[in-house]
């Protein structure tokens, strides 16, 4: 069950790529000067991503307690 632990750790490290780049595009469009309103529907958009990567970064480390349980 090794390959069950790496495509675990893969998916782990695929979704903190997305939590940073949901956290770069955050500070970039809170950079940008944007308004109380325009700030937070920018923020609204990148929401997805965000939760996304979470989902799949969790995921990811489930996959590799359960490699290591089999194991």
């Amino acid at each position: 069950m090794e390959w069950l632990v790496w495509a675990g750790a893969l998916l782990s490290v695929i979704g903190l790529v997305g939590l940073v780049a949901s956290i770069i595009k955050a500070n970039k469009a809170r950079r940008a000067g944007l308004s109380d309103e325009e700030l937070r529907a920018a923020i609204q958009k990148i929401m997805p991503l965000n939760m996304g990567a979470l989902f799949l970064s969790v995921i990811g480390l489930m996959v590799v307690i359960v490699g290591i349980s089999l194991s």
